[in-house]
């Protein structure tokens, strides 16, 4: 493998270049799915690309060089044939304490240069698409709750989905539990037929839906089986300690302020948890007033530890019409 040293300053945008010398070697070191640059890239804040031998390292400049230093090692660790997993990679970046910033680059002007912020899983990378998204990944990262407040079709459940997954795959966490209120949009449905899983599944669909969008329909099914990945209303989280989990709930503008304090207080060890919804667009009988959201957003907004990521019409990213037809429907709320 051979760098070209050229000058860096710290605090910048920053890249780096890899070549190494035995390509054949690349798929034990990335893992399987590319794994092991999913768990560097979600420990060390960077990104990490790779076209043939040549593997590219963004982000800021310690992050690059702490990255570029674990991966020269785990690259020697896999030609003496040693297996690379999670445990090894959390053992490398412990021990590369002092990385070398030669070699490093200034990526800021750099039309190629990749967002700084993303999540990669099995089916696609995902980037922001804007402002507030990107302070939402940002927020997924590094809080332990998140509340996600704002319209459809702003990303607020998909990103955290997406975030993760892609925490289960690197193995930050063991299980990915996912939550709504079994609440009716306006109708009657009347008797559904079937077991548990068959009445509640309709309710949970938009969460399938963004599973289904990261992972690859076998792993889906296989991990929710093993109870990797569990689906389920929130009246099922009665009871529970949620450790070693990402746990999301949905909807959450349709809770009761007593199901929101019995869904956060289920919050444990080496766990996060992200509450989505719309304060304005609840289905309980009460309105706005009765929601559980509205409620633990005026109570808890300001404790450290939580990040409260607010949405607009102007973050609306599915067809331009939703972003028009939200901007009608609360224009008209307002006046």
């Amino acid at each position: 493998m051979s760098r070209k040293p050229v000058p860096a300053q710290q605090g910048q945008r920053a890249r780096v270049e890899v070549n190494f010398d035995r390509p054949q070697l690349l798929p034990q070191l990335f893992g399987e799915y590319d794994s092991n640059i999913l768990a560097l890239e979600e420990r060390l804040g960077v990104y990490i690309h790779a076209r043939g031998q040549r593997v590219v390292i963004e982000g800021s400049t310690e992050a690059v060089a702490h990255a570029r230093e674990v991966l020269i090692e785990l690259h020697s660790r896999v030609i003496r044939g040693e297996a690379i997993d999670t445990g090894l990679i959390d053992a490398v970046i412990a021990m590369a304490t002092e990385p070398m910033l030669t070699g490093i680059v200034r990526a800021e002007n750099d039309e190629g240069a990749a967002p700084p912020i993303m999540i990669r899983t099995r089916n696609k990378t995902i980037v922001p698409r804007s402002l507030t998204q990107t302070t939402y990944m940002r927020a997924l990262i590094s809080n332990d709750i998140i509340f996600a407040l704002g319209p459809a079709g702003t990303g607020k459940t998909y990103l955290a989905v997406a975030q993760a997954v892609a925490q289960l795959i690197t193995g930050s966490v063991k299980r990915l539990i996912l939550s709504r209120p079994a609440v009716e949009a306006g109708e009657r449905l009347g008797f559904l037929p079937g077991d548990m899983k068959d009445k509640v599944d309709p309710y949970l669909r938009p969460l399938y839906d963004a599973l289904y969008d990261c992972l690859p329909a076998e792993q889906v099914e296989r991990r929710i089986a093993s109870g990797e990945i569990e689906i389920a209303p929130i009246a099922f989280m009665r009871g529970r300690t949620l450790a070693d989990a990402f746990v999301i709930l949905d909807e959450a503008q349709n809770t009761t302020p007593m199901q929101m304090k019995m869904f956060l207080t289920r919050f444990g060890q080496n766990s996060r948890m992200v509450v989505c919804g719309d304060p304005k667009q609840t289905d309980l009988p009460g309105g706005p007033g009765a929601s559980g959201l509205n409620d633990a957003v005026n109570k808890l907004e300001g404790i450290e530890g939580m990040a409260f990521v607010r949405f607009g019409i102007g973050d609306v990213v599915r067809h331009p019409i939703v972003g028009r037809i939200v901007d009608a429907y609360e224009g008209g709320d307002q006046g």
